[in-house]
């Protein structure tokens, strides 16, 4: 992986969960997601990107598109920033092939969402993790976001799946501070915010960075106040945070993948329409979306 990993934050400190970019027609852009992917790690300083994760809209995109999206992306940034590979199903094989074929292309670790809709027990989870971390060398990061899975991996049961060499971070969305202070006290992994709302109160528990959707919009000022906390300048990253609350509550008025291409459409950047079942943003809620990133201060967008 890139050099700035440290054992403490694996994959970086900022990362974003990159939207999957499509043509008018709603073809994958696969060129598009090199230039997106450059202006994300050039322009505002990432560390990594996650690939074809939720904000991907992974459950609308076929393996090969996960592929070919993925390939590009290292090619694009992989010599600069981690490429984290969203491998994440409802189905372990299909899991464990994804994993496999993240490994192919060239990207740096994986990542796995909890499996959604079946509903494991919390003994399936572990298996589960665990198939995809034998399934490969890379290192892996599970995804805990039950208002998406249904399932939330209880403390007990991460601590066992961390028992796994290669299962190295979790990616928290859970909205659990309770749960999220147990899992740091009880494991060594490191522990990314997965919800940008949490953001700085997961790094002020231990947290080692954020996996971000405002990232797209603001990602170098969540790394400027990810360095204020990590140096002492807890005022400053307090003043930061509090800046940014119009746009964690702007890119998340609806599902955030909609209006986080509704704003990189504002900014001339790749995006293109979403996929059914979403929708694309309204007139009047982009109308809304602008003068929240403009009561945040986000460049490209004024009051």
């Amino acid at each position: 992986m890139p050099g700035f990993a440290t054992p403490q934050a694996p994959f970086g400190v900022m990362l974003t969960a990159m939207i999957s970019p499509f043509t008018p027609d709603g073809a994958l852009d696969v060129a598009g997601g090199q230039a997106l992917a450059t202006y994300l790690v050039d322009e505002l300083g990432h560390d990594g990107l996650v690939i074809n994760g939720t904000t991907g809209e992974s459950a609308t995109t076929t393996d090969e598109e996960n592929v070919d999206l993925l390939r590009a992306v290292v090619e694009a940034v992989g010599d600069r920033a981690t490429v984290v590979a969203g491998v994440g199903s409802n189905d372990t094989a299909h899991s464990v092939q994804s994993a496999r074929s993240a490994l192919e292309v060239g990207a740096h670790a994986v990542m796995a969402v909890s499996p959604y809709y079946n509903r494991p027990p919390q003994e399936g989870l572990v298996r589960h993790f665990h198939a995809i971390a034998d399934a490969t060398d890379l290192p892996m990061m599970v995804y805990d976001i039950p208002k998406r899975t249904g399932v939330a991996i209880e403390t007990d049961t991460l601590v066992r799946i961390a028992e796994h060499p290669r299962i190295i971070a979790n990616k928290d969305a859970k909205g659990d501070l309770d749960a999220a202070q147990w899992g740091m006290a009880r494991t060594d992994i490191a522990w990314y915010s997965g919800d940008d709302v949490l953001n700085l109160p997961l790094l002020a528990i231990g947290a080692a960075g954020m996996i971000s959707v405002v990232g797209h919009l603001v990602g170098d000022r969540l790394k400027a106040m990810a360095r204020a906390f990590a140096s002492g300048d807890v005022q400053g990253a307090m003043d930061m945070n509090r800046a940014l609350l119009p746009v964690y509550t702007g890119v998340f008025r609806t599902q955030g993948v909609i209006l986080v291409k509704a704003a990189l459409a504002d900014l001339g950047l790749p995006g293109g329409p979403v996929r059914l079942p979403l929708v694309d943003a309204t007139a009047e809620q982009r109308a809304v979306l602008r003068a929240d990133l403009a009561a945040g201060h986000v460049r490209g967008f004024s009051a």
